[in-house]
């Protein structure tokens, strides 16, 4: 297992831009080979997909397509969630997970995760 921190939540209005990010404890060598990813949890809803990094290859929920870009920089070992257009159905507490290995997005499969930020997007 890895630290996962994220940090980068907050309030906003709609239509605004935030970027999350996740600092890892993971050296330089092996982080490069874990599947990075965000998750999100609302109020009363299951924790849910949003973006994940594995392999220099990207996949990305339906709702955020177009609107949220995941990037990583193994150099830093971070993992970035730049979230633009948001809209008020992006209110929830957003996690970095980690996992070694190839391709996965079920929370499940990731061993490590972050405390959360949350993200508030007000009308």
């Amino acid at each position: 297992q890895v630290r996962l921190v994220e940090s980068g939540g907050g309030l906003v209005q709609a239509g605004d831009s935030l970027r999350l990010s996740c600092a890892t404890s993971a050296s330089g060598r092996t982080f490069s080979s874990y599947c990075m990813a965000w998750f999100r949890q609302a109020p009363g809803k299951e924790r849910e997909f949003v973006a994940i990094s594995w392999s220099g290859r990207t996949l990305y929920a339906d709702s955020v397509k177009g609107r949220f870009t995941i990037s990583r920089d193994n150099a830093k070992n971070t993992v970035d969630l730049q979230m633009n257009s948001l809209v008020p159905e992006d209110t929830a507490v957003y996690y970095c997970a980690a996992q070694p290995g190839g391709f996965r997005m079920v929370p499940q499969e990731f061993g490590s995760w972050g405390q959360g930020t949350q993200v508030t997007v007000s009308t």
